[in-house]
């Protein structure tokens, strides 16, 4: 029965983010926008961090894959939903669904566990600043980096696996994109393997980063209320504040997303959310950290000027006023 269940579902349609046919060029022009900005923002961070020489620190080589992160994320799901939002037909066949499922979830998931990366950062750097450069290490940010890799890409195949075994009982996904928690709905039974996966694995590998991050800042904390001097005070507390509010954006709707029972889903309310952290986190994080970060604004005031100067030193290019003088 399963297994004729699963050769029937040969496809799924993606319903999208709304429903009404009248709102579908608003949606367009509007998700478009976001996705530009968060890409070329969160691309610009990643050249900025790369060129700069004054970026080369194991903080900036973390911001730079929460950058990457934040770009594959939105490139995940948005294209997608652009092109359904304004095409007749929304299928997508079964192994694109189940390939969009594993990378979501990978990329989704390694969000949390870069994001913890900067909290233990941030927790040495105020904490024990004397050691900082002897313990926090460019080497160690990229075996962080590579372990977190294969832990949500082992967690992200089991559920993908896990869904693929199920008896889908229909095809109209409520959704713009293949999410668990739409396809666990579609389910002719209650899936209850996954649900105890999500509520045990899925709590270890996803938000025990929420946790470590907890842990951190209140030994952060406890750190900043010792200390006596003011412009230590403000120094930790400008370090920290653009982190703390990329996390509270992150875990604020992945918590109340995922981390729930399936009786209470509302799809039509969870695919609403999505939208936020999968195009509108990705394209404010640039931003927090560009305009809450001195060294970042730095950095980008660099890159351009130095783009700028390119452009006027190319060949049939009019020289510069200072040349002219100087010639």
């Amino acid at each position: 029965m399963a297994s004729r269940n699963r050769t029937e579902v040969t496809e799924f349609v993606l319903l999208g983010l709304s429903s009404w046919s009248e709102m579908q060029p608003v949606i367009f022009g509007i998700v478009l926008t976001m996705y530009l900005i968060a890409v070329m923002g969160n691309a610009l961070l990643v050249i900025a961090a790369c060129v700069d020489p004054k970026l080369q620190t194991p903080m900036y080589f973390l911001l730079r894959q929460l950058s990457l992160i934040d770009i594959f994320l939105t490139t995940i799901t948005v294209p997608q939903m652009l092109v359904h939002t304004v095409a007749v037909s929304r299928t997508i066949s079964y192994s694109r669904c189940m390939t969009q499922l594993f990378f979501f979830m990978a990329v989704g998931s390694m969000e949390g566990h870069v994001l913890a990366a900067m909290a233990y950062d941030r927790y040495v750097a105020i904490c024990d600043p004397l050691r900082y450069s002897a313990i926090v290490t460019q080497h160690l940010c990229l075996r962080i980096t590579l372990t977190s890799w294969v832990v949500v890409s082992l967690n992200s195949l089991l559920y993908s696996m896990l869904v693929a075994r199920l008896t889908f009982c229909g095809n109209r996904v409520t959704h713009f994109f293949c999410d668990i928690t739409p396809l666990l709905k579609l389910s002719c039974t209650r899936p209850v393997v996954n649900e105890m996966l999500i509520f045990t694995e899925g709590v270890a590998v996803v938000v025990s980063p929420f946790f470590f991050i907890l842990g951190s800042y209140a030994r952060i904390g406890v750190a900043i209320a010792h200390m006596h001097s003011v412009a230590a005070l403000r120094k930790a507390l400008s370090t920290c504040s653009s982190h703390i509010l990329v996390v509270l954006l992150l875990y604020g709707s992945v918590i109340r997303t995922y981390l729930r029972p399936s009786s209470s889903y509302n799809l039509d309310q969870d695919r609403q959310v999505a939208i936020f952290y999968t195009v509108v986190t990705p394209m404010l994080n640039p931003l927090i950290y560009s305009l809450r970060n001195q060294e970042v604004k730095g950095a980008l005031r660099r890159f351009f000027r130095k783009l700028c100067n390119s452009r006027s030193l190319r060949p049939g290019s009019q020289p510069n006023r200072k040349w002219q003088q100087a010639s």
